[in-house]
């Protein structure tokens, strides 16, 4: 069930583009656009399956009629099992079939076309670098964020509107005063130790890692930082905003 027809990656740096691509499509399914995801996993319709697109998009849809399909096909029946679980365990339950689809039309790929020993371990690799869909729906790819980086720890004296890090932080550098060689030394240690932490931090919504060149803003109650275009804000947005809350903390305060 592919948006815009067939679409066969080659190499091992395409497939791992297409892999992102899905798994961004289902992340928003399974976060921010999770109200539209559960409307549409209707119990009374027949088997539907979830899938995620190269171009980022999810679907919810009945699973391909061909059979063998052109591609691996996600787990049957997730619409099934709705409403007869806790929304959160469901949602969890999805993620982890979603993370095994997802390897699976990887690897897929990898055989069509022949990938070698060396091809699959660094494709494997590149995957195992990010965070399954599983730890960003269940909140543990946050935490790792938040052991990784002590960058948050001072989020409430940020300016939210501001919010690339990478121009906040290399400010208090950017106009250096004359100064001995073990106090200039020892700047340029700290300002290294600065950047790592700021490489470290990962993207509470899609899990990967800070880039100076993105706008981020961070959510004033679970302090995790995201991109902006992962919960659909933008820099001009962000600067009518006086406290901004993450999807998943909006999303906990409406049900109680």
């Amino acid at each position: 069930m592919e948006a815009g027809g067939a679409y066969n990656p080659r190499t091992v740096e395409e497939v791992f583009r297409d892999f992102k691509g899905r798994r961004a499509g289902m992340i928003k399914a399974l976060t921010t656009d999770v109200q539209e995801f559960f409307r549409l996993c209707d119990p009374e319709k027949e088997n539907l399956c979830l899938y995620g697109h190269p171009n980022e998009h999810w679907e919810v849809n009945l699973p391909a009629e061909e059979v063998p399909p052109e591609l691996p096909e996600p787990v049957l029946g997730i619409n099934f099992a709705r409403d007869g679980m806790a929304e959160k365990d469901w949602l969890s339950l999805v993620a982890v079939h979603s993370d095994a689809w997802l390897l699976a039309v990887a690897f897929f790929f990898g055989a069509r076309f022949g990938f070698d020993k060396a091809d699959r371990k660094r494709l494997f690799n590149m995957v195992n670098d990010l965070p399954t869909i599983f730890e960003v729906v269940a909140g543990t790819a946050k935490k790792q964020g938040k052991d990784k980086s002590s960058v948050s720890n001072n989020s409430s004296n940020r300016s939210k509107s501001s919010s690339k890090r990478g121009s906040e932080s290399r400010a208090r550098f950017s106009k250096p005063v004359p100064k001995d060689e073990d106090e200039e030394e020892e700047e340029e240690g700290v300002e290294e130790d600065d950047d790592d932490e700021q490489g470290e931090t990962q993207c509470g919504a899609c899990g990967e890692s800070y880039a100076a060149d993105e706008f981020w803003i961070c959510c004033d109650l679970c302090e995790m930082w995201f991109h902006g275009k992962c919960v659909k804000i933008t820099p001009a947005r962000a600067e009518h905003i006086k406290q901004y809350k993450c999807p998943s903390c909006s999303n906990k305060r409406a049900r109680s």
